[in-house]
């Protein structure tokens, strides 16, 4: 035993016979999907090799974003469209995080907090870019993920946006670049950050939910260039659609402890944590998000809703350069073919066996 499903599959119900009284009912419709993935329960698909006809059975998986088996599909195809509409020249990592004294209270209240952390981020960005200063444009566009884990599973909600290094200005119609080095600074990014999520949360009510010290504290901003858009979407791909924790970390389960590896920041070395079973399955049940919420978001010419068109954007920026910029076209390595495991040959496939039904044998 040393995956995720099967942790799942052997200490999960001890677990909900501890928690389930006071669990959200997010986790427990993941604990389902991670335990029925690739069982029967989900149903089948049937594929015929090509050569020597033999059939093979492959149950399906649960499709849920919080399970490790179901995400590396949703990654290439996502990677696939952001490279596809990927901007010409300079690029960004913003980072927003927060203070730890806030996290239990953004634990405790998920949707309307992550949502205030993803306006309030947002927003910081867009003020900033207005002024000429910085950038001097009002019509900006970039992406956001949101991600709520550190290394050791603890929890650390934090945001990563991918920012072309400049925007459109409705004044002039221009495309107005910042700097290939510096977009905007993050000192002053921190505290209209911090003063926008304090402003939602006088708006529901929960200002005193949260410690007072909180507002006294850095708000972490972190703003790091990374080169043309490629190399950031790559570095993000694996990351969207990531789980709080891949099978390849898990060393072993044993004596009721899960063994994981991991790397501090800005080290290359590997350590091992030690966790007993019952708080493994807690700390990744922690970043479960809530039903419905989107952890990417897309933003002003880069929103699907954009009144300015990609096409548009990216003649502006070419304009401003003064020579048209050439976008390479990335190549995805294609999946490898599944094959016949008795001869090797490709598989083609037949139908479908819907969820507990059993496939009946061929008559005749």
């Amino acid at each position: 035993m040393g995956t995720i499903n099967e942790i799942f599959r052997t200490y999960a119900p001890e677990y909900i016979t501890l928690y389930g009284d006071t669990m959200p009912d997010e986790h427990k419709k993941v604990i389902a999907a991670i335990i029925n993935c690739k069982t029967e329960v989900n149903g089948s698909l049937v594929y015929e090799c090509e050569d020597c006809g033999e059939k093979h059975l492959l149950f399906r998986s649960c499709g849920n974003r919080h399970c490790p088996q179901c995400q590396h599909h949703k990654s290439r195809q996502w990677l696939e469209r952001q490279l596809g509409r990927q901007l010409p020249g300079h690029h960004f990592m913003v980072t927003f995080t927060v203070p730890e004294q806030i996290r239990d209270f953004i634990r405790s209240h998920q949707r309307i907090a992550y949502a205030a952390l993803f306006a309030a981020s947002t927003e910081a960005m867009k003020k900033l870019a207005k002024a000429p200063k910085y950038i001097g444009g009002d019509m900006t566009g970039f992406f956001g993920v949101l991600h709520t884990w550190g290394r050791q599973l603890q929890y650390h909600p934090h945001i990563h946006y991918v920012v072309p290094g400049g925007a459109l200005s409705s004044k002039d119609g221009r495309w107005h670049a910042s700097n290939p080095t510096f977009y905007m600074p993050v000192l002053a990014l921190s505290p209209i950050f911090r003063a926008k999520f304090c402003d939602r949360m006088k708006k529901a009510g929960l200002l005193d939910k949260i410690p007072s010290n909180v507002w006294q504290k850095e708000w972490n901003v972190n703003c790091q260039a990374v080169g043309e858009a490629e190399a950031s979407i790559k570095y993000l791909a694996p990351y969207v659609f990531r789980v709080a924790i891949s099978n390849s970390r898990i060393i072993k389960v044993e004596d009721g402890k899960v063994y994981v590896r991991y790397k501090k920041q800005k080290s290359n070395r590997w350590h091992i944590l030690v966790l007993g079973v019952m708080e493994f399955l807690r700390r990744f049940l922690q970043h479960v998000l809530p039903c419905g919420f989107m952890k990417v978001r897309y933003y002003g010419f880069l929103s699907p809703s954009s009144n300015v068109p990609l096409d548009e954007v990216r003649a502006r920026i070419e304009l401003a350069y003064g020579f048209t910029i050439s976008t390479p076209k990335v190549e995805i390595e294609p999946l490898p073919p599944m094959t016949c495991k008795q001869c090797g040959f490709k598989l083609r496939y037949v139908f479908f066996v819907l969820p507990r039904h059993k496939l009946r044998a061929p008559s005749g």
